[in-house]
């Protein structure tokens, strides 16, 4: 069976190169045909495939994963990039520093795993296409997870001048900040949901995926009312695009980046770091 895309071809036999892309939820994730399209671009016969494994299965699949041989890869998402770290037999300098990875490929010949944490230049990339520098800025974050603990650290590196972090887990809030403060000499702090007085506002969090008002209840990661106009809002969530907080945002004539652009940003990244022969 072939599959095309501007002019190219996947042909899906025993000789497919396979990846996929775990999380719970996963109906969300945009990561299957964007990746898929660079496999193709880069002449690979390679397909990713959504995962929908829950965090009680996530060790057990790690274990069996190593097992499929043609196998070659995986993508992480919500809310494994934590809870894939011990599993790894060796991390990049940022993903072992920040103890995340969202991208894992396989190490020949025993089938252990590399990981890496490429949301922060994701997230740092899409900003600056959209005019957004962060140099000297201060930047509020909400979200110490993997993609938060990744995106606190590029804008870091890119000159943020104050960072303040927000997370309802305190812990792992305080773990982020007490690592970034030997890593950077900027002045960072203990966050609220309240983004007055920051030029940028930043969502890492699952939060806010429903439209308001659809039940359960889903608040806002950030009270987007507080807002100044012209003040930035981003967003790591990718469907829907136009997220609740970013609505609110923009309504408030303040200047947005969805999580689509994030994902773009870095979908040709991931997709060499996959493809990299085992």
């Amino acid at each position: 069976m072939l599959l095309a895309h501007a002019g190219r071809h996947l042909a899906l036999d025993g000789s497919v190169r396979l990846f996929g892309v775990v999380g719970d939820p996963i109906a969300q994730v945009k990561s299957p045909g964007g990746i898929a399209e660079q496999f193709l671009l880069r002449g690979a016969n390679a397909l990713l495939v959504p995962l929908h494994v829950p965090p009680a299965s996530f060790p057990q699949f790690l274990a069996a994963a190593r097992g499929v041989l043609n196998l070659e890869g995986l993508v992480i998402t919500v809310p494994h990039k934590i809870a894939v770290v011990p599993h790894l037999a060796s991390l990049t300098p940022r993903a072992r520093f920040l103890g995340a990875a969202n991208i894992i490929r396989r190490i020949a010949p025993d089938g252990g795993w590399h990981g890496d944490l490429s949301d922060g230049e994701g997230m740092l990339h899409a900003l600056t296409a959209a005019g957004f520098s962060p140099q000297g800025q201060r930047i509020l974050l909400a979200g110490a997870g993997g993609a938060g603990s990744a995106i606190a650290l590029a804008l870091l590196e890119a000159g943020a001048a104050e960072l303040a972090v927000h997370d309802t887990n305190t812990d792992r809030r305080d773990s982020l900040l007490a690592r970034l403060r030997e890593h950077s000499g900027a002045r960072l702090a203990v966050g609220s949901p309240d983004p007055a007085g920051f030029d940028l506002a930043v969502n890492a969090t699952p939060m806010g995926m429903r439209p308001v008002g659809m039940r359960p209840e889903d608040p806002l990661p950030l009270d987007a009312a507080r807002l100044a106009p012209g003040a930035w809002a981003a967003d790591v969530v990718t469907m829907p695009a136009r997220t609740p907080f970013l609505e609110a945002a923009a309504a408030r004539g303040c200047p947005t980046v969805p999580g689509t652009a994030m994902f773009a940003a870095q979908a040709g990244y991931v997709a060499d770091f996959l493809l990299v022969a085992s």
